[in-house]
C-alpha cells in the first residue's frame, strides 16, 4: 500500500471520528474509529499532542499500528498513543474476518435505554431498513461497565457480540462492526436512532412492540449504493 492510499484512509478514518461527534454519539474525548489494514496493522484514531476530542478529529490523528498496539511504520507513534481501549477494537479484529471497520463510542441515549431495560429491536420499519433488520437479527449487551483496556476483557465483550453487528456495553456506549468504515459507523448511528426513539415512546406512554413479520418481509432491500454510499455522503455533508 502506498503512503497516498495511506493518507486516504486516515481521512475516511478522521471523518468517521467526527461524523460520531457531530451525530452526538462521542460529543466529547471518548471513542474511536479503526480500519483493518491487512492481518496484522490498522489504522485506530490516537491520542495526539493536541487532543480536542472527535469533532475535531484530523488525519494526523490517525496511526497505523500493529494488532499489539506498537506503531506499524517508523515514527507512527511518535507524539501519539494507542487508546486504552485498542483490544476493543484488535480482538473483534483477530476473531472475526469478515470486519474491517470498528467503531466504539458512548451515545447517552443507547446508554439510558439500556439501563432502563429497553433492548435495540425492531419497533421501526421503513423509517430506517438497515436499522430495522440490524435490530431484527439482534444487538446483544456486554454486562460489565468496565473499561475494556485488556485482551481478557476484550474476549469477554466479543463473546456477547457473537456474529452479530454490534453490541451493547452497559454503562459504557457501544462498539459496532462493519465490512467498511462507514458501514460501522452508520450501524452505531441507526442503533442510536432506534435507542432516542424507544426512550421517547416510553416517556409518552407508549409500549414498545416489534415490527410485524409480515411488515418486516414487505422491506425492501435498497442496495448498498443507497444505504451506504448515499447514506455516507449524507453524512459527510452534514459536517460541512
Amino acid at each position: 500500500m502506498t503512503s497516498h492510499d495511506l493518507d486516504t484512509l486516515r481521512r475516511l478514518v478522521s471523518d468517521a471520528c467526527r461524523v460520531l461527534a457531530a451525530r452526538g454519539l462521542a460529543d466529547g474525548i471518548l471513542g474511536h474509529v479503526s480500519l483493518r489494514i491487512d492481518a496484522d496493522t490498522l489504522l485506530v484514531r490516537c491520542r495526539g499532542p493536541r487532543e480536542r476530542g472527535l469533532r475535531f478529529t484530523e488525519p494526523d490523528d490517525i496511526r497505523l499500528v500493529d494488532l499489539d498496539g506498537k506503531e506499524a511504520a517508523p515514527g507512527e507513534l511518535d507524539g501519539w498513543a494507542v487508546p486504552n481501549e485498542l483490544p476493543l477494537h484488535t480482538e473483534i479484529l483477530r476473531t472475526r474476518p469478515e470486519v474491517a471497520s470498528v467503531v466504539h463510542a458512548h451515545p447517552p441515549a443507547v446508554v439510558a435505554a439500556d439501563l432502563a431495560g429497553l433492548g435495540i429491536r425492531p419497533v421501526v420499519g421503513a423509517f430506517d431498513i438497515p436499522g430495522t433488520r440490524l435490530a431484527a437479527r439482534g444487538v446483544p449487551v456486554y454486562p460489565r461497565g468496565v473499561l475494556v483496556r485488556d485482551r481478557r476483557l476484550a474476549a469477554e465483550m466479543v463473546a456477547a457480540l457473537g456474529d452479530r453487528d454490534a453490541v451493547v456495553l452497559r454503562g459504557h456506549g457501544l462498539t459496532s462492526t462493519g465490512a467498511d468504515v462507514p458501514e460501522a459507523v452508520l450501524r452505531a448511528v441507526s442503533i442510536d436512532t432506534i435507542a432516542r426513539l424507544s426512550l421517547d415512546v416510553v416517556k409518552a406512554g407508549g409500549t414498545l412492540t416489534d415490527l410485524p413479520p409480515e411488515d418486516m418481509k414487505e422491506l425492501p432491500d435498497l442496495g448498498g449504493s443507497f444505504n451506504n454510499d448515499t447514506a455516507w455522503r449524507h453524512e459527510l455533508a452534514r459536517l460541512g
